[in-house]
């Protein structure tokens, strides 16, 4: 009894005296500012929530083709949410320079520019998990509740992140940019399931204008997008061992909601499309953050 004694003193006494883990220090809360993360060489501009301070869900918004972060966190307006529900919001810059702005890397995917991305061009994907890694280094974010939003551009990367990073995001929410994979060549009215293996189910909700002529909900439009929405949501739930297709329904806010449930790991495939919006942020925020909060990893 009296080692057992002993054992039990000694690890109250580890306890006591083992470090306590970093509190985050990043900025000041209800405040927005640029971090630079890491020896990346890269930065981002980051919102820190009103409130107490702790392991934080993280939110990435990224901005659509040509933009750039301070655009998006303006046209989203999801600082004020992040600020009502408490989570951190991540808005960096895409890696390739293009007009006045920046635009994404996804791999095989011409850009607005007609472009697609070389080997020379910065990995966004490797860039958006150091940040993950560098802010969960400093205690601010939980790795279990990091999600993606974005616009357009940053929506199609919203996507490719919920295809190749499963391992790293908890949820994605595209905003008239959603994609399962890229068009294939030998038809691109339908995803190349060779480009979207996620390693877990992706719970999707994904957020539409009828009216879209840059990425038409039926699909056509520039070599990026090509293939319906609805096919991309099929593919989404064929990923995700979806089970129950959910019926049609329109929403008090007039918007069309569709999509799938009883899928593995308790995902969800989700769409919200606003029957006269064109090619803006068309998203609920509101129902953005329900949704990521219900998810994690």
């Amino acid at each position: 009894m009296r080692r057992q004694s002993l054992g039990f003193a000694g690890l109250a006494l580890a306890l006591f005296c083992a470090p306590a883990a970093e509190a985050c220090t990043l900025g000041t809360p209800g405040t927005t500012q640029r971090i630079a993360i890491g020896d990346t060489g890269r930065s981002l501009l980051l919102h820190v929530p009103a409130g107490p301070r702790g392991k934080a869900p993280l939110v990435f918004v990224l901005h659509g083709s040509n933009g750039d972060g301070a655009a998006i966190l303006a046209g989203s307006k999801l600082e004020a949410t992040s600020d009502r529900h408490g989570f951190l919001l991540a808005a960096p810059d895409g890696g390739i320079a293009a007009g006045k702005g920046y635009v994404w890397n996804i791999p095989g995917v011409p850009t607005v520019t007609g472009k697609v991305p070389g080997p020379g061009d910065a990995d966004d994907v490797a860039f958006l998990g150091a940040a993950i890694d560098w802010l969960a280094g400093q205690g601010c974010t939980d790795r279990r509740r990091v999600y993606a939003t974005g616009l357009s551009g940053g929506g199609r990367m919203a996507s490719w992140l919920g295809c190749v990073a499963a391992d790293r995001f908890a949820g994605i929410a595209p905003v008239v940019g959603l994609r399962a994979g890229n068009p294939s060549a030998a038809d691109p009215r339908f995803p190349d399931p060779a480009t979207c293996t996620p390693s877990r189910p992706m719970p999707v909700i994904a957020f539409a204008g009828g009216k879209d002529n840059t990425n038409p909900i039926d699909g056509g439009g520039a070599g990026y997008w090509h293939y319906p929405m609805r096919r991309a949501e099929a593919r989404w739930a064929d990923l995700n061992g979806c089970r129950r297709p959910l019926p049609e329904r329109v929403l008090d806010s007039g918007m069309i909601e569709r999509g799938y449930t009883d899928c593995r790991g308790g995902a969800e495939v989700i769409a919200r499309i606003t029957p006269e919006a064109g090619h803006m942020w068309t998203a609920d925020n509101e129902a953005m953050w329900a949704f990521f909060a219900r998810h994690r990893r």
